[in-house]
């Protein structure tokens, strides 16, 4: 009986200090980092619901995948429909210098930035193997592009081997 009741506390106080516990603990790995707001990428789109799309509608910031890509969606299968040329994506009017501004929502030290345009690189920042504030916005110069264009924009992680990826549909005017 005296063992019983000692297993009866253990489970007790284990369920009590529980709770505690978790918010004492480091979290772990978020599934939440970053990408392009504006001009909208294609994740964007799918998260304000212009374009039809799968999971990635939930988590804009989550296309990650690792560094020296070159496809939207970062080599992930999940968010796969992100390749997908023929979609819908809606193309903004921009000159061919353009603001893109990057939303984090975990922020990570960053080696730097990438932008492409019909697979050429275009231009790199660098991040100075700084933690971003929430938002970053880098000015590019498209090279003299016109039409409609798919810009590749990577944001290279300083301290993890991964990227994130995001496309965008510009018409350069």
């Amino acid at each position: 009986m005296n063992r019983t009741r000692r297993r009866l506390a253990a489970t007790v106080a284990g369920l009590a200090i529980a709770p505690l516990i978790s918010v004492i603990l480091p979290a772990s790995a978020a599934h939440a980092h970053g990408y392009v707001s504006a001009p909208m990428s294609r994740q964007a789109q799918c998260a304000a619901g212009i374009v039809e799309c799968g999971a990635i509608q939930w988590e804009p910031q989550s296309v990650e995948g690792p560094k020296g890509l070159r496809s939207c969606s970062g080599g992930n299968a999940r968010f796969s429909e992100l390749d997908d040329d023929g979609k819908g994506w809606q193309a903004t009017p921009v000159g061919n210098s353009v603001t893109f501004t990057w939303t984090f929502t975990v922020r990570h030290r960053t080696a730097d930035y990438e932008y492409y345009v019909g697979g050429s690189r275009v231009a790199v920042v660098d991040g100075n193997d700084q933690q971003p504030p929430a938002t970053v916005s880098h000015t590019v110069d498209l090279g003299g592009v016109t039409g409609r264009q798919k810009v590749l924009a990577i944001w290279n992680i300083a301290d993890t081997g991964n990227a994130f990826y995001a496309c965008i549909d510009v018409d350069v005017r």
